[in-house]
């Protein structure tokens, strides 16, 4: 582009100077020729400092997004046989074997307060991202693969790898246990997966940059991460930013990270998203978690010592209505989608609120140490939807709910869609929310006459533990249509200060006395009230008959 501007520029004024020659002397042509060259050459350096000083501008992040609305302009191109199918046909451990030097990683010899360790491609992992790093002036280099970073303990396995054959994703490492050793706080791997924890946290529910019509007849469409650039961290530095450009079927994107890692490891995020073409269901601030079984699970699907298994418990929501929601989790018979409608959200994130050993009893698992994911919006959201989806399993090992954020409207195809958020990995104990009394378990069990059901809510905090057995406090209980409680009691719990509400339902056609069908999921609500003050949370919960 420059060099046609330029030879333009150059060939017109000749072509006019040419033109004008039949009327000057020889001498005043020739001097006139070269004026006019050098001026024009003076011009041309400038188009070519321009040119220059352009392509180094500073990288940031509209650099990203730039780049992420041209790419949504462009048809879509798949990463598939970026990785050998030979390294995708290795077993798990043959992958698990392939070990990043930690010597090597990157910034180390620097000593400063972050570093990072890379992924190796294969088995699961079947395309790469390119990796760069920005320097403080803005100059951006790239992160070159190397089968030197890696320690393969198989021959056989390395002779698969090409020599430019790029990562899967990075870890970074810092110093967020002890002032000693950097552990590992966030993790970027596969799609557009990535983890973080707090200080003395194990890795638990995962987050996604975004999730496209998750569990839709169509089929899921997962969009995919294929540059990050890395900000060069100062020596004394207590966060760390990263950009990403993801791409896929239907859209672009461009996000920005920045890390803080602590007690309650904060990432801020930016984000800016443009379509393709049209999607049906677009998830905002997605997390993925597991929950096999819980206190709820009166029947547990396996014959197992531990009482519990979960890496989180609920699904809490902070309406901006003043009111506060929690969904205690369940394994359902059936895939269970529930939404809760609304605008401009305050907050939701899936939680692990049981943090007591004594509930799991798994020394490996550690489930007591799982991070719960706190999503809080910068700026107004609109009108929309938090959806919660949870699918049977029959092993610990899947991730079986995931929840997000779903906008109303989406912009027409080549405008930016932009949503900022907070997110908070922490455990639940220490994050301060809800500011008034909450759930602190859910027990079913068959009722006392034939078709009945028993719940038993516990309720604890904010002004709970301050009344009296005999304060005048109630249990404000709602089912859904061809439902009824049939029995219903609230008192003080002598043990723990707070207070235990127990109804029971039954099932019932509407105008008539038989049974509802069994595949009709039920909803049910109860809060705790004193006289016109609300002093609790709001307990959701869906009940499949």
């Amino acid at each position: 582009m420059i060099f046609s501007y330029v030879h333009g520029m150059m060939s017109k004024p000749l072509q006019l100077q040419a033109t004008g020659s039949r009327h000057l002397p020889g001498a005043h042509f020739g001097a006139g020729l070269l004026f006019t060259l050098i001026f024009l050459f003076g011009i041309a350096q400038v188009f070519v400092h321009v040119s220059r000083a352009a392509a180094a501008s500073p990288f940031t992040f509209q650099t990203v997004i730039d780049e992420a609305k041209e790419l949504s302009k462009a048809p879509f191109k798949s990463p598939k046989g970026e990785v050998p199918d030979s390294l995708l046909k290795i077993t798990y451990d043959e992958w698990r074997d392939i070990r990043f030097k930690p010597e090597k990683a990157l910034w180390r010899q620097e000593k400063l307060p972050f570093t990072v360790q890379f992924f190796h491609p294969g088995l699961y992992f079947d395309r790469t991202v390119s990796i760069n790093i920005v320097d403080p002036d803005g100059t951006v280099r790239p992160v070159r693969f190397s089968t030197d970073l890696f320690d393969y303990k198989r021959e056989k396995v390395k002779s698969l790898v090409p020599e430019n054959l790029g990562f899967a994703g990075f870890r970074i490492h810092s110093f967020i246990n002890t002032k000693d050793y950097q552990d590992e706080v966030v993790v970027f791997l596969g799609a557009t997966y990535f983890r973080a924890v707090g200080r003395h946290m194990n890795y638990g529910l995962s987050a996604r940059a975004l999730a496209i019509n998750t569990w839709l007849p169509g089929g899921e469409e997962f969009p995919f991460f294929r540059k990050f650039w890395i900000y060069l961290p100062t020596s004394d530095a207590k966060d760390i930013t990263l950009c990403a450009l993801l791409d896929s079927p239907s859209l672009a994107g461009a996000y920005q990270f920045s890390v803080i890692p602590g007690k309650e490891t904060v990432m801020e995020v930016k984000s800016a998203i443009y379509l393709r073409k049209r999607v049906e269901k677009l998830g905002i601030a997605p997390m993925t978690s597991m929950f096999f079984y819980g206190e709820n699970t009166s029947v547990r699907p396996v014959d197992d010592f531990r009482p519990e298994i979960h890496d989180s418990d609920g699904l809490m929501i902070n309406t901006g209505y003043g009111e506060w929601v929690w969904r205690p989790l369940v394994n359902p018979k059936s895939l269970l989608d529930t939404s809760f409608q609304m605008s401009n959200p305050k907050g939701f994130g899936l939680c692990q609120r049981d943090q007591n050993f004594e509930h799991y009893q798994d020394l490996e698992g550690n489930y007591e140490n799982r991070p719960s994911l706190w999503i809080s919006p910068v700026g107004n959201w609109g009108e929309g939807r938090v959806e919660l989806i949870q699918v049977p399993t029959d092993k610990e090992i899947d991730d079986n709910v995931v929840a997000f954020w779903v906008p109303s409207t989406l912009p027409e195809i080549g405008e930016p869609l932009v949503f900022d958020y907070r997110m908070s990995w922490h455990y639940f104990s220490d994050g301060g929310r809800p500011p008034a009394g909450m759930v602190v378990a859910t027990y079913t069990a068959k009722g006392k006459a034939e078709g009945t059901r028993k719940f038993v809510v516990d309720f604890q905090g904010g002004q709970l533990g301050t009344l009296a057995p005999d304060a005048p406090l109630e249990g404000i209980v709602t089912v859904g249509p061809n439902a009824k409680v049939v029995e219903q009691q609230l008192y003080k719990n002598r043990f723990t200060g707070g207070w235990r509400l127990v109804f029971q339902i039954t099932m019932e056609n509407e105008g008539e006395k038989e049974k509802q069908n069994v595949h009709e999921p039920l909803e049910l609500r109860a809060f705790l009230r004193l006289k016109e003050n609300i002093l609790s949370e709001t307990w959701s919960y869906v009940y499949q008959p």
